[in-house]
């Protein structure tokens, strides 16, 4: 069912345990909800654990919120916490303006823009995503019949749903493009940098979304507590009338206001929620909970 309008409240959690003390950490965070003309936080905080010994917000290129934080003691685990409350608005569909994927190309190559949302930040190879065009010949060949760019992409995005296995495990964030073509099974990771490395070899504009999805738990059942989960969609430029427009090929649907962004980049490296550079030995242990509560679930609650 799509929402034409939403107000959650977000938890996220996340901790690592390390197996020997860290004596010196630096992370960016990248957990923050945007604020668009789709999206409003009305309230948010981050905590941090151990405290910080330097702790900066900021903004990146792409206007995603950011926490610089350096913890200069030894410690052994590190737990972070955001909450947010978010009113998403009913999202851009695929747009009327009748545009071809060509006319798109076209006007993607002819764009002269320069800020976050130009298209030319978002055509060619980035750190995990080459363009491949066998993954762009495999979409094309299932969108042919559609009439308009957004048709088309939307086609694309259902073909992948159907032909793709959700496999936890299966792969890595940095499995590449190719081998997960070639398997046909990943996560929303995965089929979010396939969807963008085959748009990108024919010239379309698509950008990786990091975010949460409100799920629904089976009829009769409560929510479970922490069973929420982080996910990955792409963002496609479908001109200048319509501009960007969210496709979710994880699910094969048009992104909704079940669909709460985070962070926009290239690909997942520009996005990650925990980046950095630290100081221990032996591996690491990471586990993250999430929470999207509905505002009206909340309150019949209490």
């Amino acid at each position: 069912m799509v929402r034409s309008r939403m107000i959650y409240d977000i938890t996220l959690k996340i901790s690592y345990h390390y197996p020997q003390a860290v004596k010196d950490a630096r992370h960016i965070l990248r957990i923050r909800p945007r604020e668009d003309a789709e999206q409003k936080v009305t309230a948010q905080s981050v905590k941090v654990l151990p405290t910080p010994d330097e702790a900066a917000v900021d903004r990146d290129f792409f206007g995603n919120g950011i926490d610089h934080i350096r913890l200069h003691r030894p410690h052994e685990q590190l737990m972070v916490e955001m909450r947010a409350r978010v009113a998403v608005a009913s999202r851009r569909t695929e747009g009327t303006d009748g545009r071809t994927l060509a006319d798109i190309r076209v006007a993607a190559l002819n764009s002269r823009a320069a800020d976050a949302e130009a298209p030319a930040h978002f055509l060619g190879a980035s750190r995990l995503v080459p363009p491949l065009l066998p993954a762009s010949d495999y979409l094309k060949c299932h969108a042919r019949s559609a009439s308009t760019g957004g048709e088309a992409v939307l086609a694309m995005t259902q073909q992948i749903h159907a032909d793709f296995a959700y496999t936890p495990g299966a792969t890595r964030i940095d499995t590449p493009v190719e081998e997960v073509f070639g398997s046909r099974k990943g996560v929303c990771q995965d089929f979010a940098h396939l969807m963008i490395a085959g748009l990108r070899a024919g010239g379309i504009p698509a950008a990786y979304v990091s975010g949460f999805l409100r799920t629904d738990p089976p009829p009769g059942r409560p929510r479970l507590e922490g069973r929420d989960a982080m996910h990955a969609w792409v963002k496609v430029w479908l001109g200048p009338v319509t501009g960007w427009v969210g496709f979710d090929p994880t699910n094969g649907i048009v992104a909704s206001a079940d669909h709460i962004e985070v962070a926009i980049g290239r690909d997942y490296a520009d996005v990650a929620p925990v980046s950095g550079v630290l100081v221990t030995s032996g591996s690491q242990r990471m586990r993250h909970a999430v929470d999207v509560i509905p505002l009206d679930e909340r309150e019949a609650g209490e």
